[in-house]
């Protein structure tokens, strides 16, 4: 299999194809980039291990060779639809699981790959035809959920189909400024056997936030929530900026369920993304300038009260068994201080810094559960 790719990295990067020896991957509809093809693949493989290490349905919502979101399948809220915009809660399982991980952070989402790891259904293709995204990769498709997405984009929406039973190599190779590289893949599997002594929900939830960091490029910590997750830091050179920012995603998260969130009332022809930036600068409303509060107004019938910062300390807390996952060990405490706000129960990481006593201590102070897994999962 040889496929020639749009350009590179950049549109000034020709001569570009991606190879391999085995037909195991179709590209169905639409011409695919470089850029594409490393969502796609890297993507795919998430999908697969948390699929296989939950026994359910998953998707995730890829940009820039990171998850912006992923999660396995579980019945929609109708408060979930209302802050998503959905139209209806009532999807087919493989559809809930896409919802649920472009849901976990729909501005990072915008223009996402999507990789799920059942066939494709109508349920699925239609609500994805309203949503701003550029590809799907999947095992299979149902004739009507090909034809639907077919036409997304004017014709021009990347559609791949992939194999489930293809097996990689288990090297792996890449060369940078002529310089060759070789390693074993990592192929790691991140089980429920490392996080014994929780419960099942806090598992299955911390199995998404893990695996979703197997392959987030690092530094990269994720907050994940009810077998979802809700703020991923990722590519990062410091771990508490990772937390901060995984933290900061998890709490804005976890206020598009409060009441006044959830009864803004939005201008008549707003689309999905419009409003998704709409809620994003209500929450920051006391941050914005006059000029920024006027144009947010416009967009709305009329502007609730603020959320105050004692607000959305106290909403937060409303939410259990929130989980956190680090792809390398916590150094420093600052870390745990800043997920205790967030409402953090649980913190997985590997361990093995000369500072693991301080960070356990932090723990028991904010009565977080501190699971050391001894695995660490860099990806670059």
């Amino acid at each position: 299999m040889r496929i020639p790719l749009k350009y590179g990295v950049n549109p000034h990067q020709g001569n570009a194809f991606v190879s391999n020896e085995t037909e195991d991957l179709q590209v169905l509809n639409g011409k695919p980039g470089y850029i594409n093809f490393l969502d796609a693949l890297t993507a795919w493989q998430l999908v697969l291990e948390l699929s296989r290490a939950t026994g359910k349905e998953a998707a995730a919502s890829f940009k820039h060779v990171s998850p912006a979101g992923a999660a396995v399948a579980k019945p929609l809220s109708n408060e979930f639809a209302n802050a998503q915009f959905l139209r209806s809660a009532d999807l087919s399982p493989v559809a809930t699981a896409y919802a649920r991980a472009r849901g976990g952070d729909r501005m990072c989402s915008f223009g996402d790959a999507l990789a799920v790891s059942h066939k494709v259904d109508e349920s699925l293709a239609v609500m994805l035809k309203s949503e701003v995204s550029d590809l799907i990769i999947a095992p299979d498709y149902d004739d009507k959920a090909l034809d639907i997405l077919s036409s997304k984009k004017s014709g021009g929406y990347i559609i791949m189909q992939m194999d489930p039973e293809y097996r990689a190599p288990t090297n792996e190779e890449r060369q940078l400024l002529g310089f060759q590289f070789e390693q074993d893949r990592n192929a790691a599997e991140i089980t429920s056997d490392m996080f014994s002594g929780e419960t099942n929900e806090r598992v299955e939830t911390l199995l998404v936030a893990t695996i979703a960091l197997k392959y987030a490029q690092s530094n990269s910590v994720c907050v994940a929530y009810d077998g979802q997750v809700i703020g991923l830091g990722a590519g990062q050179q410091s771990r508490i900026h990772c937390t901060r920012l995984a933290c900061d995603k998890a709490d804005k998260w976890m206020m598009q369920f409060h009441p006044k969130v959830q009864s803004l009332g939005f201008r008549k022809g707003l689309k999905k993304p419009d409003k998704a930036n709409v809620v994003d600068q209500y929450l920051l409303w006391d941050e914005l300038s006059d000029s920024e509060k006027h144009d947010l107004s416009s967009n709305l019938e009329s502007v609730p009260d603020s959320i105050s910062r004692d607000e959305k300390l106290s909403w937060v807390t409303k939410f259990e068994n929130v989980c956190l996952s680090s792809d390398a060990y916590i150094p420093f405490r600052d870390n745990i201080d800043r997920a205790a706000r967030s409402n953090v129960q649980v913190i997985a990481h590997p361990g093995g810094s000369v500072r693991d006593e301080l960070v356990k201590q932090a723990c028991v102070e904010h009565d977080i559960a501190l699971l050391e897994t001894g695995l660490r999962c860099f990806l670059h």
